[in-house]
């Protein structure tokens, strides 16, 4: 399991012209799945995101975390973030899960990330999305599990 995890100040999602998810001040996360993961992967990763301290304190200083400013989450799934270009141009997917295995993983992220009661959006896996954000420092980081 692999996630891309971008600090913003505004992010949404926009399927068939439509906002589906929208959030201020918060977290932009794109998440893979392999065929190898687990909800134990998840569980890992869902701690990590809302514990993760990358938000400025009063001294400027990343000491605070998604749920100590009560910030937003948007998850989006895309599997492109397993794809592997090390031979060719044309990136290998191979890595990446199958629906079968990754839609059933994406949904319970989302049920465990909802328990926070914080503002958790999404996107809808497999559609063709728009994502826009702004990035805010820039800060990202990547998780892998």
């Amino acid at each position: 399991m692999k996630v891309v995890v971008q600090r913003v100040k505004e992010a949404n999602v926009v399927i068939d012209n439509k906002i589906n998810g929208e959030i201020t001040c918060g977290l932009l996360v794109l998440v893979a799945f392999c065929e190898t993961d687990t909800k134990q992967e998840v569980d890992w990763i869902c701690n990590k995101l809302l514990g993760l301290r990358i938000f400025s304190d009063k001294e400027g200083k990343m000491n605070l975390s998604i749920s100590d400013i009560n910030g937003g989450i948007l998850v989006i799934s895309n599997f492109t973030i397993y794809g592997d270009a090390k031979k060719g141009n044309r990136p290998n997917f191979s890595n990446a899960a199958r629906p079968e295995t990754a839609i059933p993983l994406y949904e319970y992220m989302l049920d465990i990330l909802k328990k926070s009661n914080l503002k958790i959006e999404s996107g809808i896996f497999g559609a063709m999305m728009e994502v826009k954000l702004i990035n805010d420092g820039p800060v990202t980081i990547i998780l892998e599990k």
